[in-house]
């Protein structure tokens, strides 16, 4: 057990999703915000007087701070692992947007950093810490569809360009609808299957270039890097298999949809995206009459509060750094898998986390 009491948290990164970030952490009463530090210190010193938080300024002086605990790293995917390793190196503890790295080797070298320190990090989606897809977990770890044997998951969207005002980072190296939304499916995937043993795929670009549509850039032509639809088959060391589409490149939007199906039903679970949502159970072709439906008042930063009480209970965080290192194999696999057209073992594993208990609240005061 390390420490006593309230977590001190220092975010770094003020740009647009640290709203999300702040208006929860501020809530939680386990974790204290204590500063936020970003490249442009006047926006850090913005957010921190919005929310209340009593330091800004850079992220060396955030790093000085004796009193935090947990650095919540939420800098673009380029630089989490660089800024990770700062933070390591004074310290803290790290909790990292998504992905933990855009590569295995350094995703390896941070993990292998911090069990050197005694540190941990973890990393996002914590999505699947919701009351949504909790509900889900709960049922298939109570034999509710029987044994898992099939999944599927989908995403399909014709690209956020239409309506995102800098989409370029989206479809550079590192990102695409595999690296941005894969997270959220796969770790959906693997908290119910287990761990990935190997995957096949299949890959296409459908524009070598995309418009902006929207936002002071409206108009302005950037280059694609990435596959913007791939298909995948995923076999789980379980010997469940999964079949998942990633896709920006339909007109047709299908989204948030993840089922899994066991030897006697199947469950039909919410967007792996959010944090609520409805979960349904079907058998023998008809929907069962109750249907569980979630609502959450909570969001993103979910999982720094479990990594908090896991920090002072002696006990693993369930949104580990060894189940994101997992996913971002199995995603780096998924790539390769296309590329060479053939199946692609993953070398990495992961311990599956039990299902958060019944009523379990980040909003109330444990520590």
């Amino acid at each position: 057990m390390t420490g006593s009491g309230r977590v001190g948290v220092g975010v770094i990164g003020a740009g647009v999703i640290s709203g999300t970030y702040l208006d929860n952490l501020t809530a939680f009463p386990d974790v204290e915000v204590l500063f936020v530090a970003d490249l442009d210190v006047d926006r850090a010193r913005a957010q921190a007087d919005k929310y209340g938080v009593p330091g800004s300024g850079t992220t060396e002086e955030l790093l000085a701070q004796d009193g935090i605990e947990i650095v919540v790293n939420l800098t673009i995917p380029a630089v989490h692992v660089e800024v990770a390793m700062l933070a390591l190196a004074a310290g803290k503890n790290v909790w990292s947007e998504k992905p933990i790295a855009l590569d295995r080797e350094s995703g390896a070298a941070l993990l292998q950093e911090a069990a050197a320190r005694g540190l941990r990090v973890a990393t996002a989606p914590d999505t699947f810490l919701g009351a949504g897809l909790q509900a889900g977990k709960r049922i298939i770890d109570a034999g509710g569809i029987g044994a898992p044997l099939t999944a599927l998951a989908l995403f399909q969207a014709s690209g956020p360009e239409a309506w995102h005002p800098a989409p370029d980072f989206l479809y550079a190296k590192g990102a695409g609808p595999l690296f941005d939304m894969g997270p959220y499916y796969v770790t959906a995937l693997v908290q119910n299957l287990g761990p990935v043993a190997r995957v096949s795929a299949t890959a296409s670009t459908s524009r070598a270039t995309r418009v902006i549509g929207s936002g002071p850039r409206a108009g302005e032509e950037f280059p694609v890097e990435v596959p913007t639809h791939v298909s995948a088959l995923l076999e789980f060391e379980s010997g469940a298999s999964a079949q998942a589409v990633f896709s920006f490149q339909s007109s047709v939007r299908r989204t948030g949809f993840v089922e899994i199906a066991g030897t006697t039903g199947t469950v039909v679970l919410p967007d792996p995206n959010a944090f609520d949502g409805d979960v349904a159970v079907w058998r023998d072709g008809v929907e069962e009459a109750e249907i569980t439906r979630t609502v959450s008042d909570t969001g993103r930063g979910t999982g720094v509060v479990d990594l908090a009480r896991a920090i002072r209970g002696g006990v693993a965080e369930r949104a580990s750094g060894q189940q994101a290192y997992h996913v971002l194999d199995v995603m780096a696999s998924i790539i390769e898998a296309a590329e060479r057209g053939e199946w692609v073992a993953v070398q990495s594993t992961m311990p599956l986390a039990e299902a958060l208990p019944d009523g379990w609240d980040p909003r109330e005061a444990t520590l």
